[in-house]
């Protein structure tokens, strides 16, 4: 036997031994996190609010336009239910709201044993960690399938429903690198460059009854509750629109993600304070498949619901802005990222993102997908003064030390880390 066909041998063992582990580990993880039969809990009244309005959060005067009053005191809304999609830079906003939240003692229901409420299954209030019915949440999270009549049990009355959006044709490339492992279909695609393989014809591989199927069509509809294999002309689509527009106060843009956040601080009645962020999660640029225009048409037409989705937010996005005023947003964006700037140059040892095996503490590692290391991360510098070393760390720490560090409890989650870093050597 030659060298090369040797080397083939030890390849395909090696894909059989990983395959076979990978298979007995999603079965294990699948039974262990199939959630609960579905449990009937007694109405209770939702507390108006469990803040501490009165001796923790600030009141400013301020101009919110969008009440159209101007100079008026306000006091910061805490009570927030953030939709976190997927592949939306949603990770970043988590970190801001974890810190806004430490910052004023507020509670958060968090999901017990992994990172997500049971998705994909719809969100039910049983699944909140210690949850008995009555009790005061101010602030949900975590991934989930949204299920707005268990939320409206759950939180308090005056919520503030938040969520983001990200161009379909980037979301869609995003998920497929980073989910496509993890969806059986994608298996059979042949070539190396299995997403252009998929765009040529998708209805030659995919099959919605395939298991995490959802991953690669109309994902942002899904996470919405929706059923994201609808025909474009189906109205149920435009329903499930209309949902979407009625209960969501702001539904923000990745592609104008400061924008997004001044609009928040406006909605809100936050300060520039709590708007400072790094970007998390980021992939290292030789991992992004650059579509090109006829891949992104293909890619908005399999995604054609979450394509007319995004349009119709990005009007009213826009609309939003101008009401804001449009100088007035360049100045505010501008100042953000001069103060985000600032922080880097005070907080990040060499003042930017480093690829996986570039950094240096375990606890700044960010969760990979199956097969390789595409997502980047950052190294805290050394010798901070005690001003900034709490907040940088914190800016700085990836979703799920964050949580932990929160007291959510992950055991799932960190089995399921351990099988991927056997999959990964």
């Amino acid at each position: 036997m030659t060298g090369k066909q040797m080397r083939q041998w030890k390849s395909m063992c090696k894909g059989l031994v990983l395959g076979t582990l990978l298979t007995s580990c999603m079965i294990l993880l699948y039974c262990l996190s199939t959630p609960q039969a579905h449990i009937t809990l007694p109405e209770v009244p939702v507390p108006y609010s469990c803040a501490h309005r009165s001796s923790q959060l600030h009141s400013k005067s301020t101009i919110n336009s969008s009440q159209g009053n101007s100079g008026q005191n306000c006091a910061a809304k805490v009570d927030i239910m953030f939709m976190k999609t997927h592949k939306t830079a949603s990770s970043t906003f988590l970190n801001i709201l974890f810190r806004f939240g430490e910052k004023h003692q507020l509670k958060f229901a968090f999901p017990d044993s992994r990172n997500d409420f049971f998705y994909p299954s719809f969100f039910e209030r049983s699944q909140v960690k210690d949850y008995k019915p009555g009790m005061c949440f101010n602030i949900i999270c975590n991934h989930m399938r949204f299920n707005e009549p268990e939320l409206a049990k759950l939180l308090p009355m005056d919520t503030s429903y938040i969520t983001i959006l990200r161009d379909p044709a980037e979301l869609f490339e995003s998920s497929f690198h980073y989910f496509g492992r993890l969806v059986p279909f994608t298996w059979k695609i042949p070539g190396d460059d299995k997403l252009t393989e998929f765009l040529l014809d998708p209805s030659k591989y995919f099959d919605p009854d395939s298991y995490n199927s959802f991953y690669l069509k109309n994902l942002l509809f899904f996470d919405f509750g929706q059923d994201n294999t609808l025909e474009l002309d189906d109205p149920r689509v435009e329903e499930g629109i209309k949902l979407i527009t009625d209960r969501f106060q702001l539904v923000m843009l990745v592609e104008h993600f400061e924008e997004s956040l001044i609009l928040l601080k406006d909605a809100l009645c936050w300060e520039m304070d709590d708007l400072l962020f790094f970007k998390l999660n980021a992939r290292k640029g030789s991992t992004v498949s650059k579509l090109t225009p006829e891949l992104r048409a293909r890619s908005l037409e399999w995604n054609a619901i979450d394509w007319k989705l995004y349009q119709h937010f990005n009007q009213t996005f826009w609309k939003k802005v101008d009401t804001y005023g449009r100088q007035r947003m360049a100045e505010d964006v501008a100042e953000l990222r001069q103060r985000n700037k600032e922080m880097a140059s005070i907080c990040i040892e060499g003042g930017h993102a480093v690829e996986a095996g570039n950094i240096q503490e375990t606890d700044m590692q960010p969760w990979q997908p199956i097969g390789e290391k595409s997502i980047m991360g950052y190294n805290l510098k050394k010798n901070l003064d005690k001003a900034h070393q709490k907040l940088c760390r914190k800016m700085l720490m990836p979703e799920i030390q964050y949580l932990s560090e929160l007291g959510v409890n992950l055991w799932i989650t960190k089995l399921w880390g351990h099988v991927r870093d056997i999959i990964n050597w």
